[in-house]
């Protein structure tokens, strides 16, 4: 049985690895390894010190739909015609969840109690996700849950997805695709 706790917001953005500066980019419709350990490490700070991921077993990723923004970044080269010290702007176009959910699976009630009492964020400060709720689900029933989940594997068996900047290394996983994924169609 899992134990799994139902994160809710009004948008989200993931910044996808190779995203350096494009000037258009889709939200990541996924969550990396170190985005996991990440989350883990924002819910249980007492694992600071502590390499890998130990307490969130499964995770599943779905948004209702996209919307392209525009953003103004500033590049790092300097204007050097008008002003030399004011730097150059640029405007880019990113794809950003809106309504992501996003599902945590842990093997105990006491630490899905626990990640239930905290906000999260999908990559950027500003992309808060609130527990909406919380309940047991057998792994065929989280499997029911449509949207997202990258299987974490090793280079022989998946793609590569990033840089894992806690165990400094390359990370690979395989997409899976659960149901209708983009519709929010499981509540």
């Amino acid at each position: 049985m899992y134990y799994v706790v139902k994160y809710s917001g009004q948008f989200g953005y993931i910044k996808p690895w190779t995203a350096v500066r494009d000037s258009e980019t889709f939200s990541q419709q996924f969550l990396t390894p170190s985005i996991i350990e990440g989350i883990e490490k924002k819910l249980f700070p007492e694992l600071l010190n502590e390499k890998g991921i130990k307490k969130i077993l499964r995770h599943r990723l779905s948004y209702s739909h996209l919307d392209f923004q525009k953003e103004v970044t500033w590049s790092k080269g300097l204007k050097q015609k008008s002003n030399p010290y004011q730097k150059n702007k640029s405007i880019i176009t990113r794809g950003v969840m809106i309504s992501p959910l996003l599902y945590l699976a842990f093997q105990n009630k006491t630490d899905a109690e626990r990640a239930y009492t905290q906000t999260i964020c999908l990559i950027r400060n500003e992309d808060l996700i609130y527990p909406e709720s919380i309940f047991e689900l057998s792994i065929q029933e989280f499997d029911q849950i449509g949207g997202f989940e990258l299987l974490f594997t090793d280079e022989t068996e998946g793609v590569k997805v990033g840089y894992n900047r806690f165990v400094e290394n390359d990370m690979y996983g395989v997409l899976k695709v659960f149901g209708n994924d983009s519709k929010n169609s499981n509540g």
